[in-house]
């Protein structure tokens, strides 16, 4: 598993992503101490994101910022 501070999580989260899509285990710390972990979605969560209106989906992107 890898630990990722959250600037760079910020500064790369496109390649972050990808690398969670392909089940690698990624953590995002903040000051060392971890704070998240993306994980792969499955099917079923796909469908249901795809269903969710575009302001809603960014609010959750930045609802880390607000943390």
């Amino acid at each position: 598993m890898r630990n990722v501070g959250a600037y760079e999580a910020r500064t790369h989260l496109p390649r972050l992503l990808d690398r969670a899509s392909r089940g690698e285990s990624l953590t995002i710390t903040r000051r060392g101490r971890p704070v998240a972990r993306p994980v792969p979605v499955d099917g079923d969560d796909r469908a249901r994101l795809g269903q969710a209106p575009l302001a809603e989906l960014l609010d959750t992107v930045h609802e880390g910022r607000r943390h």
